[in-house]
């Protein structure tokens, strides 16, 4: 026999889960309604009261103090200065709304995301912002089932249709980097690539790549080396590229550190930015602009993909939907002083 989804269940046994699911909202949500807080829409508002009236929800009360509201803010590691502007977006807009925020790595290892899992489950966080990394499949299940809400920023592939992901325009900054290095007359331009799991690096290069074949120029593969975002993959990859017969004339590495290795390598061989070799970056750290010389590099804006990401993320909690399920946010290139026309050599 069928069953009426609208039909009150009997009077003081029905459940904060259960209201949640018949609203098709998440529990954060409807327990915000039952404690009288002002971050829901009207429109969900009404949808949840009517059901707490139908369904004869009481309150149960309690000497303990309402739970604070909390959003969990989720990378696959913390040592990058990257992982930091990340944060400064999410916390600010977190405290305006008076959300705490809890931050951590799950570095790859399934055995950690299910910790973070456990943990998540026992804090009752109202949404999960997840920074490149990639959750197993049953653990993305298991935050559908609590209805906790899920962002992503930079995904590691692409994330669900019904997943809000928040990017940055990673094509349209590789293509200016290496624009800006063929306006200056160079035509081996090296990359130190970033790691082909992510995203953000596969369309970096292939703005690299649309930029030299606009300019008539192919890729050479001995001049594409393989980095990790990290300032030791940019020194390795940079030492690789000059132990090459004819080495390139200037470089576009795929992240600001890598950058900052690949000068090193240069310093170590006696080698000067930009007479001898130009170098390009990518994410405008703040360290940057004070590096030796200042780094030329692509601006994008790390702070404020936390904030909407963070803005997003309340949204949800809130009952509402996002205007676009996919956001990239403008990348921009800044030039100082770490590139110039190639040298001439004799």
């Amino acid at each position: 026999m069928a069953t009426d989804e609208t039909a009150p269940a009997p009077r003081g046994r029905v459940t904060l889960t259960e209201i949640a699911r018949r609203a098709g909202v998440s529990v954060p949500t409807v327990s915000r309604v039952v404690n009288g807080r002002s971050d829901v829409s009207s429109e969900t508002r009404a949808r949840i009261e009517d059901l707490l009236r139908l369904h004869g929800y009481r309150k149960r009360p309690s000497s303990a103090p309402t739970r604070a509201a909390l959003l969990d803010l989720v990378f696959h590691d913390l040592d990058s200065p990257w992982a930091v502007e990340i944060i400064r977006g999410v916390e600010e807009t977190a405290h305006a709304a008076g959300v705490g925020t809890v931050v951590s790595a799950i570095h790859g290892r399934s055995g950690d995301a299910r910790e973070w899992m456990r943990n998540l489950r026992a804090r009752a966080s109202d949404g999960v912002i997840l920074v490149t990394s990639a959750l197993e499949p049953t653990l993305h299940e298991q935050l559908r089932i609590l209805g906790v809400p899920l962002v992503v920023v930079d995904p590691t592939g692409s994330p669900a249709l019904d997943t809000p992901a928040i990017g940055a325009a990673n094509w349209a900054g590789g293509l200016a980097a290496t624009e800006h290095l063929l306006s200056l007359g160079h035509r081996r331009i090296g990359l130190i690539a970033g790691p082909p799991r992510l995203l953000c690096s596969r369309a970096r290069f292939d703005g690299y790549r649309a930029a030299l074949e606009a300019a008539g120029l192919a890729v050479e593969e001995s001049l594409v080396v393989p980095g990790d975002f990290r300032p030791e993959s940019g020194f390795t990859g940079c030492t690789a590229l000059l132990d090459l017969h004819e080495p390139p004339t200037a470089l576009f590495a795929a992240s600001d550190q890598m950058a900052l290795g690949a000068i090193e390598a240069l310093r170590r061989r006696g080698l000067r930015v930009p007479e001898d070799m130009s170098v390009v970056g990518f994410d405008d750290l703040p360290e940057v602009r004070w590096s030796s010389p200042p780094l030329t590099t692509v601006r994008q804006p790390l702070a404020d993909m936390g904030k909407l990401a963070a803005r997003t993320v309340l949204s949800l909690a809130r009952g509402d939907r996002p205007d676009a399920p996919r956001v990239e946010l403008g990348t921009e290139l800044v030039v100082r002083s770490s590139t110039a026309p190639p040298a001439r050599r004799s």
